[in-house]
């Protein structure tokens, strides 16, 4: 997912307005409910595949449509909740029926009846499945979906047109959903085990691109083509993806470590300008964009090596990987990564971090790629605890510039973002009802993998990353599994790492303050605005080697000297604060006699 940049007057005010969803809401309706949770009718049933077939009309900005769900029943049950957003009308739902006769078995499809309630179709299956049992439902649906305001953060359908006039057509639909354009079980939890097809219907003078690898390309005789894409390894919802347009294909090969990976680059035709039959007065244009296209996906082994050291291989090689180049900005669509950001590095041209070190790789390419290890391979089951995508491949640019510049400038870009932290609300946002945290769940999200790995040591955070993605690859993994993993990974870790640290920057907009004073020649810190019992370990000035626990009682410091305790380690997300000597003897005077077991 992507933030939002604003430049006002050449200086970057950043704010990170993450998505569709982030209104600030305190109260929920059931259709919240309803598309957020796991209600009766979604539970019983589980996805094993989608094979999604779309037919757009440029035109009428209008889609035909026809969404095949195989499905297996976890518990019995009957009611089925399908998931198409309005203005899309559905025509039908039908069932397979299996029937004996002379000996053989004939399937046929019935029509079953359905409710329409707001993005909600009510299914109620011809007879109850019992547990174990399998089957498919289609849906034939037509209409004008949601056309995008401001794609992706205001997403839906996208109709543009390229710079020579021709139709260029795709979605985003994270947060919003990918109901918006087809008809699916529309909760992240649930990712087709066997992955999914996408026939995309198109006039014969356009390329549909889509998710995974191409089966075919089939004439219709009816000056359409049939495009048919294939994911096989599971795929979340919002991530199958059209993308439609006048488009040629660049390749490469990256020898990886699970063998040679498919690397396919989609551009705009007209940014290849051999034997396109172009204007002289558009060519030397159009080999400009070539040359930059071109320059910039050298950026993609060079990030593949990082990630695959740091992360493991690479998730989806069933499936390849590809960028396509995007009517929007980007989204890390999996296998079919949407690439909008000009050919140029940083965020459009700019640093996020105000440091220069984003400047030299392409913030698309680095952080939307990033994501195929966080948010694709492992996914949240709520999009509340969104911060285990976006915070972890935030951090991945951090890993990119240090495997690219060096670790101090790695170190420099990961602090720099902090400028744009906001300490809004919570990371972590209200379950069960499609709502996301802060927009600081980047960032600060970050800036707390950041911190975590110093505290733990580079050895241990790399190996940690490295089974994390190992153990819950392809997985739908919940914050709390994922806080418990960092936990527990190692001794070293339970030594350091506990629950109070994730939940005072997870589940509070607290940023905690060190405060420090001298008394009688002696130095003390603790903790203040921070959760009951917090406790972080944190490397101090006065000591460049020992890790100092202070918690929120006074604790005197093992300092060989008494200057430079003013500073925690930059690594730290930390704010701190001097008590004069004459409050410190106040307060440790009052809590040697409300707590008079705890020596100061």
């Amino acid at each position: 997912m992507l933030r939002m940049s604003f430049v006002v007057l050449l200086i970057a005010a950043r704010a990170a307005a993450t998505a569709q969803l982030q209104d600030g809401r305190d109260a929920f309706n059931p259709a919240d409910t309803l598309r957020g949770s796991l209600g009766p009718d979604r539970a019983w049933w589980n996805v094993v595949g989608y094979d999604v077939s779309v037919k757009p009309d440029f035109v009428a900005r209008s889609v035909e449509g026809r969404s095949i769900i195989a499905f297996d029943a976890v518990t019995d049950g009957q009611r089925m909740q399908i998931d198409l957003q309005q203005p899309l009308i559905i025509d039908s739902i039908l069932t397979d029926v299996a029937s004996y006769l002379d000996g053989a078995i004939s399937v046929s499809y019935r029509p079953i009846p359905f409710k329409r309630d707001g993005n909600v179709a009510w299914v109620d299956l011809p007879q109850p499945m019992k547990t174990g049992e399998a089957t498919t439902i289609t849906i034939h649906y037509h209409g004008i979906p949601r056309a995008a305001k401001n794609p992706p953060w205001d997403g839906g359908w996208i109709w543009r047109t390229d710079a020579r006039g021709n139709p260029w057509m795709s979605v985003a639909c994270q947060g919003l959903g990918a109901s918006v354009w087809y008809a699916c079980k529309d909760h992240q939890s649930d990712e087709p085990e066997q992955g999914a097809n996408l026939r995309i219907i198109v006039p014969d003078s356009l390329q549909a691109i889509g998710n995974g690898r191409l089966r075919s390309t089939v004439k219709n005789g009816d000056g359409t083509s049939t495009w048919h894409w294939q994911v096989k390894n599971p795929i979340n919802t919002y991530n199958l993806v059209p993308s439609i347009g006048k488009y040629v294909q660049l390749s490469d090969t990256f020898a990886g470590k699970e063998g040679n990976l498919d690397l396919a680059f989609w551009i705009l035709q007209h940014h290849a300008p051999w034997g396109q039959g172009e204007s002289r007065a558009n060519r030397e244009e159009d080999e400009k964009w070539l040359r930059n296209a071109t320059m910039q996906f050298k950026q993609v082994p060079e990030m593949l090596r990082c990630f695959e050291e740091w992360f493991g291989p690479y998730p989806f090689y069933a499936d390849g990987y590809k960028l396509v180049e995007s009517p929007h900005l980007g989204m890390e669509h999996q296998s079919a990564i949407a690439y909008g950001n000009g050919f140029v590095n940083g965020y459009r041209g700019s640093d996020l971090s105000g440091t220069g070190h984003g400047l030299r790789w392409d913030y698309i390419i680095i952080h939307e790629s990033g994501h195929e290890w966080f948010g694709n391979s492992i996914t949240t089951a709520d999009i509340a605890d969104m911060w285990v995508h976006e915070g972890f491949t935030d951090y991945s640019e951090t890993i990119f510039t240090e495997c690219q510049q060096g670790k101090q400038a790695a170190e420099e870009y990961v602090i720099g973002l902090r400028k744009n932290i906001r300490n809004d609300k919570p990371i972590i946002g209200p379950y069960g009802v499609n709502e996301e945290g802060s927009g600081d769940m980047y960032y600060k999200g970050a800036n707390l993998i950041h911190m975590i790995r110093h505290i733990v040591g580079d050895s241990t955070f790399k190996a940690m990353l490295l089974e994390m993605n190992r153990r819950f690859k392809h997985s739908i993994v919940t914050s709390a599994q994922i806080e418990e993993f960092m936990i527990d990974f190692n001794e070293r870790t339970k030594s350091l790492l506990n629950k109070s640290i994730f939940d005072q920057y997870l589940r509070t907009n607290k940023v905690p303050v060190l405060e420090w004073g001298r008394y009688k020649n002696r130095a003390y810190a603790r903790w203040s605005n921070c959760v009951p019992g917090f406790s972080l370990p944190v490397r101090l000035s006065c000591s460049d080697v020992e890790l100092l626990t202070p918690l929120s009682t006074w604790r005197s410091l093992p300092c060989d000297r008494l200057e430079g305790i003013e500073h925690a380690d930059r690594n730290w997300y930390v704010m701190s604060r001097a008590v004069g000597k004459r409050a410190l003897k106040r307060e440790i005077s009052l809590q040697k006699r409300r707590i008079p077991h705890i020596r100061p």
